[in-house]
């Protein structure tokens, strides 16, 4: 069973920045799609960022191109989200998702098989 945990969440001004982690256990790690989402209060839970099985692919919602960045370490079992130039509209709790199969990028939660618990990320105006 694939159990995965964020951490790095915080508190931070418009226009910093955050690093989130996802570590992960109970699978190999390098034959799982990962990717973040987020849930802002009262808003359904959004698709943020993908990363392949190597990390030669990765896609980005619009509205953090630029600013975020996804990156893995295959090697720590680990996916990483550096966020920049942080927003208000960023506060949500993020999340950490995976799934076995195809790496062409998914955006759509209900092909994720496995979830984190999520991260709070509030940034402050």
């Amino acid at each position: 069973q694939v159990q995965l945990v964020e951490s790095g969440g915080g508190l931070v001004q418009a226009g910093g920045a955050l690093r989130l982690s996802c570590a992960a256990s109970g699978f190999t790690f390098s034959n799982l799609v990962m990717a973040w989402f987020r849930q802002a209060p009262g808003k359904e839970r959004e698709f943020v960022v993908f990363i392949s099985w190597g990390g030669s692919i990765t896609h980005y919602t619009d509205s953090v191109k630029g600013r975020f960045t996804i990156s893995r370490d295959n090697a720590k079992n680990t996916v990483y989200l550096q966020m920049n130039s942080l927003k208000p509209e960023d506060t949500a709790v993020y999340y950490c998702a995976a799934k076995i199969g195809s790496s062409t990028p998914a955006t759509k939660r209900e092909v994720y098989q496995y979830w984190g618990q999520g991260t709070q990320v509030t940034v402050s105006s």
